[in-house]
């Protein structure tokens, strides 16, 4: 008998085979992704299939259409290889939901602000579903701000998505998510790859405290070059290059300090 549906803003239950027991608790994350595939029937083949071996709770059309794939208080094979505030099994501890996106063209993981790859943009009828689903998820299982994060947040050295072109403020303005108008650009001292002391130590200590996995070595390298483009992404997507400007370090304080009243 097929399930019934975990939220009423679903269309459908389709089920797919590539899911477990959750082994950590609690559910307390939710992490957007996009499909990065050419069609949405392509992903969801992907989704449902053994051989694709992932999966996710719940994927959202270019129309709006909302169709979950997994129930909610099973394990999702959606997040892979991660990390965040100290924990590694995010199937465990989220929900997953994924968005139809053929993603970024190129696959770059930095771009100047005027470059976004070719992913086009998100349909408004879809955006509106994200948002919907989004609440009545956080609303039912009681997701904080600070734990709606990016597939990109969660493993900067191997994901994007959902990029730079998500609207993040959006989902803030509509009761989801943790978001802080970002600092202004402009020219100043910078922290990049090779640099070394005890304020590239502060960085990392300021990204970890937020969750990213970096650790305080002093040294700006890869990990830590990977978690500032992973946070401009999702907050400073103006210009997303992995160093650190003004902007990037005044808008990750003001994040810091909106978590800490969160």
């Amino acid at each position: 008998m097929t399930p019934t549906p975990d939220t009423l803003l679903a269309e459908k239950f389709l089920p797919s085979p590539n899911h477990g027991a959750r082994r950590v608790g609690p559910t307390d994350a939710l992490i957007l992704h996009y499909t990065g595939m050419p069609t949405g029937e392509a992903a969801l083949k992907l989704l449902t299939t053994e051989q694709g071996g992932v999966s996710c709770h719940y994927l959202v059309w270019e129309d709006g259409r909302i169709w979950q794939l997994v129930a909610e208080d099973r394990r999702a094979w959606h997040a892979g290889k991660s990390f965040w505030a100290g924990e590694t099994d995010l199937n465990s501890r989220s929900i997953g939901v994924e968005i139809v996106n053929p993603g970024h063209s190129d696959g770059l993981p930095y771009r100047p602000h005027e470059i976004f790859g070719g992913c086009p943009p998100f349909p408004e009828p879809q955006i509106a579903a994200v948002i919907a689903l989004s609440r009545d998820i956080c609303a039912r299982v009681k997701i904080p701000p600070q734990r709606v994060l990016a597939h990109s947040d969660i493993a900067p050295s191997r994901k994007i998505d959902p990029g730079e072109l998500f609207p993040w403020a959006r989902l803030h303005a509509a009761g989801v998510g943790l978001w802080v108008e970002p600092s202004t650009l402009r020219p100043g001292p910078t922290f990049e790859p090779g640099a070394l002391g005890p304020p590239v130590a502060a960085l990392q200590h300021m990204l970890a405290a937020y969750g990213y996995g970096v650790e305080i070595t002093g040294a700006y390298d890869a990990a830590t070059q990977d978690a500032v483009a992973a946070f401009q992404r999702h907050f400073r997507p103006e210009k997303v290059d992995g160093i650190a400007d003004v902007s990037t370090l005044e808008t990750l304080r003001a994040l810091l300090e909106a978590t800490a009243s969160a």
